[in-house]
């Protein structure tokens, strides 16, 4: 359908092939090259229009704003069009961010105004709000985190939005994922904004905003940077209680009282910043987007308790294991003594860097995989290297090899080391005798990079993820899977299989964790939290701490039995890579691309849930000259052996224990 843009036209609607309206006569093509298709809305300033740029190759869908206001009076239409012009000029000076709608083209034509940008294809979260109601804490985390970068662009450009509200903010869809929640929040409607330099902030401007919405600064003409962060509080406490800004807030009490209707509960930090975003004084609240950012995301490793505006039972939480007896309790609830930790090994040998290591459950050997293709065995106690599976002869071809074509990402022992399982970027999972050092069995592709890999106690089941979500699970001989868990949006990135081969738990760069209840084929529980990938999990012996961590440098231990976190903390400058909990349960080793391996000495409180050492309360930090991508503790506890981007094998021992012989 050819929709025709002549405001009078009395039937617009067109036949797709015309080019001039069969109604009034006027040329269906804007500019000799925008062809509006259907009209998308039309308020007090004109209306928009999806439309299809016919000169462009790929003939790129955009939006056409069409410039006809409605009000009386000559100079509120003069002042409208001033508007318009400056919204054009605004969106062009933004240049490529991502996240505002790309500006295509400014025409005037036959008396009016149009604006041509990118068409954002998605709903706003006016619309999200309505169809699944009041936003959940992670929800609000994730648009916080993807405004406030955006809010500080435009604040570094002297740009003051001046009409930041749910209805101006569009979740941008996301083609590859089931659903639109998983899209980039885009900043919409630069028809009210300010270019503000100095000179121009000291001067009292027009009022305008939107109800509800505008600070108070900005209702007396006087719009500051901060008056973004004000409106993009008040968007975030509609989204979480569903309500209108004039009922949340009590003009007897002059204060805020939003709190009082949340239909669930949020933590004291999130609590915590949207408050100060919603102070009155400007002097009160952040005094950047980039400070607002930082507030969010730190925890000074303080515990985050959960408020409860609701009894306790009114939110039931059904614990993850029922009975934890199969599951051992650590040897000792008291925290690690402080120790001394020296590498003791540098073993060369990889051409490229190392990306998965395991260590046999006798700790005797350590494996390690690479970029480089191969997968090395190595003796434990003096750092030799035993075995070299993959790779190939000089004049053999790569496809011909039994190794892995590509990079490997993750690598198990089974539970009586004797066999070894591998997977990489080449879609399969193979088992490798130990004892034959040969190829015992491989999977057929299946079409996505393998990042994890978990077995059973008894060998019998194994638990394989992939690049595209979807986790596999296997039993040694079959050729396909026995059955498939489809839930995660994004890569599998660690897998955790309980010993009796009843539960798994999941981590995904979808920023969720899952625990899977395999026995009855239902989702235990999602935790949700970071706020990106989740890069690894450790679990405690009695399966009652689930420890993660991630690209937001966060490390955070999880209370399974209440399904919810009882700490987080901060513990790298940049994303982690990994993790490792030793297995007595009073060490934990983090390290990612910072350099830094941290070692975090745990406790265990009355409820059996590991913490962080109240006596330690920063980690023992050994430096590493370059980014570790996986880590391993040996059965004792007293070894680490760390890999990453120097594409070399690094083994640690704690002192005073004897430390292992050194290489000749």
């Amino acid at each position: 359908m050819s929709y025709c843009l002549n405001p009078e036209c009395p039937q617009p609607h067109n036949p797709d092939e015309a080019k001039f309206c069969q109604s009034c006569g006027r040329s269906l093509w804007l500019g000799d090259r925008y062809h509006p298709l259907t009209a998308l809305g039309s308020g007090g300033f004109g209306r928009t229009f999806m439309a299809v740029d016919e000169r462009h190759p790929q003939r790129r869908a955009c939006v056409i704003k069409q410039f006809c206001p409605v009000q009386p009076g000559a100079e509120n239409r003069r002042r409208a069009a001033e508007l318009f012009r400056h919204e054009a000029e605004q969106l062009q000076q933004l240049g490529s961010l991502s996240q505002i709608p790309a500006f295509y083209d400014y025409l005037e034509e036959r008396g009016l105004q149009y604006l041509v940008q990118e068409l954002i294809e998605g709903r706003t979260l006016e619309a999200e709000l309505t169809a699944e109601g009041a936003f959940s804490e992670l929800k609000i985390r994730e648009v916080l985190m993807s405004l406030l970068p955006v809010l500080q662009a435009l604040h570094d450009r002297q740009i003051i939005h001046r009409d930041l509200k749910p209805t101006n903010l569009i979740r941008r869809l996301n083609p590859g994922a089931a659903t639109p929640e998983t899209g980039e929040v885009v900043l919409v409607d630069f028809g009210a904004s300010k270019y503000a330099p100095p000179e121009v902030m000291a001067q009292t401007g027009t009022m305008i905003g939107s109800a509800g919405y505008a600070a108070p600064e900005q209702v007396m003409g006087k719009a500051e940077f901060a008056s973004d962060l004000y409106s993009l509080g008040v968007t975030c406490i509609h989204l979480l209680t569903g309500m209108h800004p004039f009922d949340l807030y009590s003009p007897s009490e002059d204060a805020w009282i939003w709190e009082d209707y949340l239909p669930h509960p949020v933590s004291d930090r999130l609590s915590e910043v949207l408050n100060k975003l919603l102070q009155r004084p400007t002097r009160l609240r952040f005094r950047t987007a980039t400070t607002a950012l930082q507030a969010l995301i730190r925890t000074d490793g303080a515990v985050v308790r959960v408020r409860r505006r609701q009894p306790l039972d009114e939110f039931p939480l059904a614990p993850v294991v029922r009975d934890p007896s199969p599951f051992p309790r650590p040897a000792s609830t008291e925290p690690e003594p402080p120790l001394d930790w020296t590498c003791v090994f540098t073993l060369p040998g990889h051409s490229g860097p190392i990306m998965a290591i395991a260590i046999s459950p006798d700790g005797s050997f350590v494996a390690s995989g690479s970029t480089d293709r191969t997968i090395k065995l190595w003796q434990l106690e003096s750092g030799q290297l035993l075995h070299t599976f993959g790779g190939r002869s000089f004049g053999a071809s790569l496809r011909s090899s039994p190794g892995h074509r590509e990079a490997i990402r993750a690598l198990a022992f089974s539970a009586d080391g004797r066999t070894l399982l591998s997977g990489g970027d080449d879609c399969l999972l193979k088992w490798w005798n130990l004892e034959t050092r040969q190829l015992i069995a491989e999977t057929p592709e299946h079409g996505w990079s393998i990042g994890a890999i978990a077995l059973s106690q008894n060998g019998q089941l194994v638990a394989s993820g992939g690049g595209d979500g979807l986790i596999n699970l296997w039993e040694l001989g079959n050729a396909a899977p026995v059955a498939q868990l489809r839930k995660h949006r994004d890569g599998v990135t660690s897998l955790l299989l309980s010993p009796d081969g009843k539960t798994l738990i999941s981590a995904s760069a979808d920023r969720s964790i899952r625990l899977w209840d395999l026995e009855n084929d239902r989702i235990i529980r999602t935790l949700w939290g970071h706020s990106d990938r989740v890069s690894a999990i450790a679990i405690s012996a009695n399966w009652l701490t689930l420890i993660s961590t991630g690209w937001d440098r966060s490390l955070r231990f999880w209370d399974l039995s209440q399904g919810q976190a009882a700490s987080t903390l901060l513990a790298h400058q940049s994303a982690i890579a990994s993790l490792a909990l030793a297995p007595n349960n009073r060490l934990l080793a983090t390290a990612g691309e910072d350099n830094r391996l941290n070692l975090w000495p745990l406790e265990q409180n009355d409820a059996g849930i590991l913490q962080r050492a109240r006596s330690s309360p920063r980690p023992q930090s050994l430096p590493h000259p370059w980014g570790i991508n996986a880590l391993a503790f040996s059965p004792s506890s007293r070894i680490l052996v760390s890999g990453g981007a120097d594409e070399t094998l690094r083994i640690w021992q704690a002192t005073p224990e004897p430390r292992l012989a050194r290489l000749a």
